[in-house]
């Protein structure tokens, strides 16, 4: 192989600029949600899983929450279980449920886990009936009817919201070497499963953890504004006017009040990011450029200067 000097170079200048990055987040945790386009293009699966694998030798701590709706529909499909949706969300009886534990903390939980393994990794996958590491409540959806005062209360079955996160399961995953890989399943406290949104389990992690980030994989590029360009270095307070306005909305919404939270619990930045570019989670990390939207209480200008 000849040897090819401005190729050099540039990998040269890539170590250079993710040196800083590193050393900074060397022993720090990273809760990554991984979804979308990511979870179902074999690149970019197997990309993924280097990814993680690569951040666990350097010293980061990355902990991994998957969904897996797509996946989900398919197997309903496939059962000739009928599927039925409120407002976006799935409504889960229990039939529908079983198929969820099966395809969430089986199929999909396990081929990440074999994916990371295969990059030269260890890695441990659990849902959140595992150790009680999600403690569950059923989630309330109201809804609003022309001309009468009082909001509906709808059912809509094992469909739940974190009440509380065991971060004792997680520090004796990490301290073990393994990189867990949480499937969004929760627990009553009458042991009743519940299918949780996995970027609102991936923020309550990050929140419990006080991880460095909390990084949402999406399939778009990451927030925009009306022209449908990306807005990157965003505080708090401004992502909270562009819910009032309009201009996050719909999908969106989960992911941004993920983010929101998560960071007004202390941790440092939320990321959303282009889950369909290859290794988007290091460019994001190490990169000064990154590939989607930072979120931060500060200003982008504060944030650089701390770093």
């Amino acid at each position: 192989m000849s040897f090819n000097a401005e190729k050099t170079q540039q990998f040269a200048s890539v170590l250079t600029e993710a040196l800083p990055y590193i050393q900074k987040f060397s022993g720090k945790t990273l809760v990554i949600k991984f979804g979308g386009n990511a979870m179902v293009d074999e690149e970019l699966k197997s990309s993924f899983a280097r990814d993680m694998v690569m951040l666990k030798l350097i010293g980061i701590n990355p902990i991994v929450v998957h969904g897996g709706g797509p996946q989900i529909g398919k197997m309903l499909k496939a059962l000739n279980i009928e599927t039925r949706f409120v407002d976006g969300m799935r409504v889960t009886d229990k039939q529908t449920m079983d198929v969820v534990e099966m395809v969430l903390g089986g199929k999909v939980n396990k081929e990440i886990v074999d994916l990371i393994h295969g990059a030269g990794g260890s890695a441990l996958g659990v849902t959140g009936k595992d150790g009680r590491l999600i403690t569950a409540r059923p989630l309330q959806v109201s809804k609003n009817t022309p001309g009468i005062d009082a909001s509906e209360i709808i059912d809509i079955g094992h469909v739940g919201e974190v009440a509380q996160v065991n971060k004792r399961v997680l520090d004796t995953l990490i301290n073990s070497d393994f990189i867990p890989v949480v499937a969004p399943i929760g627990v009553s406290s009458e042991g009743d499963s519940y299918n949780i949104n996995a970027d609102l389990v991936a923020g309550k992690i990050a929140e419990v953890t006080q991880a460095e980030k909390l990084i949402l994989l999406t399939d778009v590029p990451g927030i925009q504004n009306s022209e449908g360009e990306v807005l990157t270095g965003l505080t708090t307070q401004l992502v909270d006017d562009l819910v009032k306005e309009g201009t996050i909305s719909g999908g969106m919404l989960p992911k941004v009040q993920s983010a929101l939270d998560a960071v007004a619990a202390g941790v440092h930045s939320a990321h959303i990011i282009d889950g369909r570019v290859k290794h988007a989670v290091l460019l994001e990390i190490f990169s000064d450029a990154g590939v989607g939207t930072l979120i931060t209480h500060k200003s982008m200008a504060n944030t650089q200067a701390e770093q």
